[in-house]
């Protein structure tokens, strides 16, 4: 297979969300140990303001139970368990939703690691922008060279640069003209997009001061195509056999 033209770096997708609850500690931890020096996670704000690490702000995905991140306190939040019992059963019954503040002392004497801190929207939705990242900011500020703020929503993203000086990315809702008007105004430091949003063929990925991140990517040989078009990050929740596969491409030459 033809070589990349950069090198093509790893994002655990929520952690090692293949084989663990997503956005859960140990997801993440699992991640570092198999080697990834780059984790994306998501957060949502409890009713009192506290950042917490989970993707939906319903709680029966993940949870199995009825109720809404933004209506519990964040010390309600931390006893129910976030083992995703539909897809594990009860292997994972005590594992419970981490706040972003527990989830960042992963950087720890690790300054080799990334976290993309992804803001959803539902949190900025119900308690406004200006809310939302200043809380998450604040708790991400004593790490903050080792973080990126990344969102679906422009405004919290420019949030994120202006008042708090963050690297920031942009998660596109679309690849296409009008998107890229927007972002080729702000210039943010990383553009994130679903893999299966660009156009086909093999066209390179427009071309700027950013780092493009394309996710729900499952295979090396679709990553190093990526890489090809100009990708500089590809996002799995597969991250185990996303390694063994660039082993095996590795030893096949």
């Amino acid at each position: 297979m033809t070589q990349p033209p950069r090198l093509i770096h790893l994002v655990a997708h929520r952690g090692n969300a293949l084989e663990f609850p997503e956005n859960t500690l140990p997801a993440l931890r699992s991640a570092i140990e198999l080697g990834v020096r780059f984790l994306e996670f998501d957060v949502q704000l409890s009713s009192d303001g506290v950042p917490v690490v989970i993707h939906d702000h319903e709680l029966m995905r993940t949870a199995g139970v009825a109720g809404c991140v933004h209506d519990l306190t964040a010390a309600e939040l931390s006893a129910i368990a976030v083992g995703e019992p539909a897809r594990f059963g009860d292997k994972f019954a005590d594992v419970r939703i981490a706040t972003l503040e527990d989830t960042v002392r992963l950087l720890e004497r690790r300054p080799q690691l990334t976290l993309f801190v992804e803001v959803k929207r539902a949190s900025l939705n119900r308690f406004g922008h200006e809310q939302v990242m200043h809380r998450v900011c604040e708790v991400l500020r004593p790490y903050r060279t080792q973080c990126v703020v990344i969102s679906f929503d422009l405004p919290a993203v420019h949030l994120a640069r202006h008042t708090g000086a963050f690297k920031v990315g942009w998660v596109l809702p679309q690849y296409d003209e009008h998107v890229r008007l927007k972002f080729e105004a702000f210039k943010p430091e990383f553009l994130f997009c679903d893999h299966e949003k660009l156009p086909p063929g093999n066209a390179r990925l427009w071309r700027g001061p950013w780092r493009w991140a394309l996710y729900e990517v499952e295979t090396a040989e679709l990553a190093l195509a990526l890489a090809e078009r100009g990708a500089d990050f590809v996002e799995t929740m597969a991250v185990g056999p996303m390694i063994e596969g660039f082993r095996a491409l590795t030893r096949n030459g």
